[in-house]
C-alpha cells in the first residue's frame, strides 16, 4: 500500500507546476496548450533542515498550535519539536491531550523557529513559569525567527523578547504587551524584524503561511494553502472587533476581563523586575 503524506503531496504539486511550466516555455507546443505562468518555478525552495520548536502547555488553546503546525508540516524536510518542561502529556483548554516530543533539555539548542501558542489562565502560568521563561529567553537570543500566536506573545514579553518590537496578540490582551516594553499593533500578523506573532487564534493559519514563504517560497505557500483548502468564507462577520455586532462584543469583552486583567497585572509585575 503506498503511503502518500502531506509532504509528498505538496512536493507532487510542486514538481507538477515545474513541468507545467516547462511545457509552457516550449516555443513548439501549440499557443493554446500551456499559459506561461510568468514564474521561475526552478528557484522554488521545497526541501529544506528547519528546527522548529513549538510550545505546548496545560490550558494552551490547540487551535493556536495546530494552525501553525498545519503549514510548517507541510515543509518537506523541516523537524518539528513539540516541547514541554517535561514529556508527560499536556491537555488543552478544550480537553485535546497532545503529547511532547521534547523537552527544554532535549529541545535543539539552534532554532530556526521558537514558537508559543496562547490561551487564558494556562499561558498566564507559564508566562510565569521561571523554567519556561529560562528556555525562551535562551533559545529565543539565538533562534532565526522568534514567534508566537495569540496571547503566546504574553509568554515571548514575559522572557523579555519582544522589547522594542512591534507585535499583535488577541485582541483582548495586546494593549498588555507594552508592560513587556513592546509596540501594541493591530493586525492579523506583526512583523518585526525576526519577531514574527499572530493575532487571535485563527489568524495562526495565516501566520503559518506567511512562516513558509519566508522559510521557503511564496509558490510554496500558495501550493500549501491550496492543499489546506484554506479558502474561508465565514457564515457569520463577527471575526474582529472591527466587524462584530455592539451586543456581541459587549458579551465577550464581559467575558474575557478577569482574563484581560490578569494579563495587565503581569506584564506591570514583568515591567517592575525588568
Amino acid at each position: 500500500m503506498i503511503d502518500i503524506d502531506r509532504r509528498s503531496l505538496i512536493l507532487g504539486a510542486l514538481a507538477a507546476s515545474l513541468t507545467f511550466n516547462a511545457r509552457a516555455a516550449d516555443s513548439s507546443m501549440p499557443d493554446h496548450t500551456m499559459p506561461d505562468m510568468g514564474r521561475d518555478m526552478d528557484k522554488v525552495h521545497w526541501m529544506g533542515n528547519e528546527e522548529i520548536a513549538m510550545l505546548v502547555y496545560d490550558g494552551m488553546t490547540v487551535m493556536d498550535l495546530i494552525g501553525p503546525h498545519c503549514m510548517f508540516g507541510s515543509m518537506m524536510g523541516a523537524k518539528i519539536h513539540i516541547v514541554a518542561k517535561t514529556l508527560e502529556p499536556v491537555t488543552s483548554d478544550a480537553g485535546l491531550i497532545v503529547v511532547p516530543t521534547a523537552t527544554f533539555e532535549t529541545c535543539p539548542k539552534d532554532l530556526t523557529v521558537l514558537f508559543a501558542p496562547g490561551g487564558t489562565d494556562g499561558t498566564l502560568a507559564a508566562a510565569s513559569d521561571e523554567q519556561t521563561l529560562a528556555f525562551f529567553a535562551d533559545r529565543g537570543a539565538r533562534a532565526k525567527y522568534v514567534t508566537s500566536v495569540c496571547s503566546g506573545s504574553l509568554i515571548l514579553g514575559a522572557a523579555g523578547l519582544l522589547k522594542g518590537y512591534k507585535a499583535t496578540s488577541h485582541w483582548c490582551c495586546r494593549d498588555a504587551l507594552a508592560g513587556f516594553g513592546a509596540i501594541p499593533t493591530d493586525e492579523r500578523v506583526v512583523r518585526d524584524r525576526n519577531r514574527i506573532t499572530g493575532a487571535g487564534v485563527t489568524a495562526g493559519l495565516d501566520f503559518g503561511l506567511m512562516m513558509v514563504a519566508e522559510m521557503r517560497d511564496k509558490v510554496y505557500a500558495e501550493c500549501a494553502q491550496l492543499m489546506g483548502e484554506y479558502d474561508p468564507h465565514p457564515p457569520f462577520n463577527a471575526g474582529s472587533m472591527k466587524t462584530a455586532p455592539a451586543d456581541v462584543k459587549k458579551a465577550m469583552i464581559e467575558l474575557v476581563a478577569d482574563f484581560s486583567r490578569k494579563a495587565d497585572a503581569l506584564a506591570a509585575s514583568s515591567n517592575l523586575h525588568s
